[in-house]
């Protein structure tokens, strides 16, 4: 792990949750040019995968009012803005776990500044090993289904209605459409795709993988959010 070399006092201690998104989200509204359309947060080792973006700003995380600092060395720390297939996009290179020390709510923080200035989706990276034996080394898996084993839970605490529901539905929390439109890209470019269910753990520690599997997960790695 790489340290912040500067002490960042987490959100959750903060006294005002809202207010704190809410200067963060003023500060990046001032330096992006338009409205983003989506967001996408990248995990270990796909920081680097956005080749496709053109950017016209790059935030690093640390002038970001309240915004965590990435201490996992794989993970960027940058926010970037600019256009992707002719949309405004934004990309998160690099994010944080409960691992690193990072509560529920600081972890998500980011989540939460990305909706309030407006992203209509989210698209979420990570690494993770396979636990289904047809599964390969670089296989591409379209997440349908989480379970969560950290323990924690980020709507643990007071709920702010205009954010969402006090008890949110989450048999359709990864949107079937865009599956199918994940599917039919896949297809047209030739390259194979996994579906499966996502066994997310609080970490570092990865060895004891196999033992989940008869939860029902496909795949599992330390869940960031």
């Amino acid at each position: 792990l790489i340290l912040p070399d500067r002490d960042v006092p987490t959100v959750s201690r903060l006294p005002d949750y809202q207010e704190k998104v809410a200067e963060a989200v003023a500060y990046i509204e001032k330096m992006i040019p338009v409205k983003p359309f989506a967001g996408v947060l990248t995990g270990t080792g796909l920081g680097n995968s956005v080749q496709s973006l053109a950017i016209s700003v790059s935030l690093p995380y640390e002038n970001i009012p309240y915004f965590p600092i990435s201490t996992v060395q794989s993970h960027i720390g940058k926010f970037l803005a600019g256009r992707m297939a002719n949309r405004p996009v934004i990309v998160m290179q690099g994010r944080f776990h409960l691992y690193e020390g990072y509560s529920p709510l600081d972890v998500t923080f980011p989540i939460r500044v990305m909706q309030a200035l407006g992203i209509k989706m989210l698209f979420v990276t990570n690494a993770a090993g396979g636990l289904n034996p047809a599964f390969k080394p670089g296989d591409i898996m379209i997440i349908q289904d989480h379970i969560n084993l950290t323990g924690a839970n980020p709507l643990v605490g007071p709920n702010h209605d205009d954010w969402g529901e006090r008890f949110p539905d989450m048999t359709d929390a990864y949107d079937k459409d865009l599956i199918a439109l994940a599917e039919n890209a896949g297809r047209e470019a030739k390259i194979p795709l996994r579906k499966g269910v996502y066994a997310g753990l609080l970490g570092p520690s990865l060895g004891s993988c196999r033992l989940f599997d008869d939860t029902g997960g496909h795949c599992c790695r330390t869940r960031p959010d």
